[in-house]
């Protein structure tokens, strides 16, 4: 059966179920009801958006929908054990029982992938294959097939192809794709010679306009579907920051694996490894938010991707793990977005200094820490917009609190402060309607929650940084001098480029 049906009969059956069939892409329901809709009808999608919106994580996604299929041991390009021998491969038929000479094993969808990324070098070898100068040298003529090593395309066979950036690729060489989408046909001229392939080909590019796009020729785009792809709402991009929060999640490790296994790693403490601090809802809404101001920000022409938000969440917690606490305060976020953003955005020509690199670095920090302030302004404002307390109170109490308090909140003692209580409870209160419980920990929900189970060290710096927090954004507003406080407390300031 084709990839076709296979992911037809994947779709409807989860449609059917009424079940999210992509759930790997959150948000963005009108393109991926587009990609299903294309899916569905037998066509060739083509995901268009700027860079950093999961456009990748989407096809891969499509590729999980296929079922294992039984394919010869070793193939490369996925060949059936049942198939007649006009199809199979140089490798696989020049035995007379492939299954008996190699074997014959199940090849799962995520597995039935294969990538070419575009870009100004990717060329005929990239897509369709290159000459085994092995098996030249050792008498095989470079014009037999069996002197071929098949790449993008033929590794494709009986999956999912994904065309990275396909306006990237020169147009001369984008013409190799129309015998694909139109025959299903892998065309090699040099060997006279014509392969059948079953795929799904799904490509993906940036917006017309961008560096490096190339003309996609009108006969290739007339055979592709064009959908827009755009960066999720703000609710969307949070949660995926929340969810996607892992150490290191990649190399398939954890502390909790390590303390499973049967033999201990002699190097390794896994309860040090682990990655317990927190990071409260307030900085998360300021995380959120400021990498969303660099869609907006006119001195910017490069702009962050949904990426940025999660290397900046990942950052913010590191930076409060060099320091030995368990609870972020705002300047880790200001650390960890700076290091986040600094190569993912990009400041108009005019406030690039081409002399001096350095100086543009520092010129793209200080817009991070402006935008930094404006939002710790907004997030800090709003907190207390939603209290009823006597305002000038308040400001002393704050004086106050930092004058006696210690770094780590340990002898931060609220019990003497009515209006500070006011507005750390509310700030704590809020936490549910601001954080899907799903992605947070017990003890995070415990801390959240001012249960008497955690231990009092954690509580009180995590009511040092509510009361930090507020008090960093009414200086940034300018209703508290920044004179009156304690010389340690951080405070973003404007930039001036």
């Amino acid at each position: 059966m084709s990839v076709t049906w296979h992911l037809r009969h994947a779709l409807l059956t989860g449609l059917r179920k009424k079940e999210n069939v992509l759930p790997d892409i959150d948000g963005r329901e009108e393109t991926k009801s587009d990609l299903i809709r294309a899916i569905l009808s037998g066509s060739y999608p083509y995901l268009v958006s700027e860079e950093g919106t999961g456009k990748t994580r989407l096809a891969r996604s499509v590729a999980r929908l296929l079922p294992p299929v039984p394919a010869i041991k070793g193939c490369p390009y996925h060949d059936d054990p049942k198939w007649d021998r006009t199809l199979l491969c140089e490798r696989c038929k020049e035995v007379s029982d492939p299954v008996a000479t190699f074997g014959f094993e199940l090849i799962p969808g995520e597995k039935r992938f294969s990538r070419i990324q575009g870009n100004e070098y990717t060329n005929e070898a990239k897509l369709l294959g290159l000459k085994d100068i092995q098996a030249i040298a050792c008498g095989a003529s470079p014009t037999d097939p069996k002197a071929f090593i098949g790449t993008g395309i033929f590794r494709a066979n009986r999956g999912i192809l994904m065309i990275d950036e396909l306006p990237a690729i020169r147009t001369k060489v984008q013409v190799l794709l129309h015998p694909l989408l139109e025959e299903k046909k892998a065309v090699l001229e040099e060997y006279n010679w014509e392969r059948s392939v079953d795929l799904l080909m799904i490509a993906t590019g940036n917006p017309v306009g961008f560096s490096h796009v190339n003309d996609i020729p009108r006969p290739l785009a007339d055979r592709l579907e064009l959908i827009y792809m755009d960066l999720p709402e703000e609710a969307v991009e949070k949660e995926i920051m929340l969810k996607e929060r892992s150490l290191l999640k990649g190399d398939g490790f954890t502390p909790n694996d390590l303390l499973s296994t049967a033999s201990k790693d002699p190097y390794v403490d896994p309860a040090l490894c682990e990655r317990n601090t927190v990071v409260p809802w307030w900085l998360i809404e300021v995380l959120n938010k400021t990498v969303r101001y660099t869609r907006e920000c006119p001195n910017l022409e490069k702009k962050s991707s949904i990426r940025g938000g999660g290397r900046a969440f990942e950052h913010t917690i590191s930076s409060c793990e060099m320091e030995g606490r368990r609870v972020a305060t705002l300047k880790d976020v200001f650390f960890g977005l700076r290091l986040a953003l600094r190569g993912r955005i990009g400041l108009t020509p005019n406030f690039l200094d081409f002399d001096n690199p350095q100086n543009t670095i520092r010129k793209t920090d200080r817009v991070v820490e402006d935008m930094l302030r404006d939002v710790l302004g907004e997030v800090s404002q709003e907190i207390l917009a939603n209290v009823t307390l006597n305002r000038e109170a308040f400001v002393k109490e704050l004086v106050s609190l930092r004058a006696e308090g210690t770094a780590d909140g340990s002898n931060l003692n609220l019990r003497r402060f009515a209006e500070s209580q006011k507005v750390v409870g509310r700030m704590r209160d809020s936490w549910s309607r601001k954080i899907p419980g799903a992605y947070c920990s017990e003890f995070e929900k415990q801390l959240f929650d001012g249960s008497e189970e955690v231990e009092a060290s954690a509580a009180a710096e995590y009511e040092r940084s509510a009361i930090d927090f507020i008090a960093s954004g009414l200086a940034a507003k300018g209703v508290l001098r920044e004179e009156a406080l304690l010389k340690d407390l951080f405070v973003p300031r404007k930039a001036n480029l």
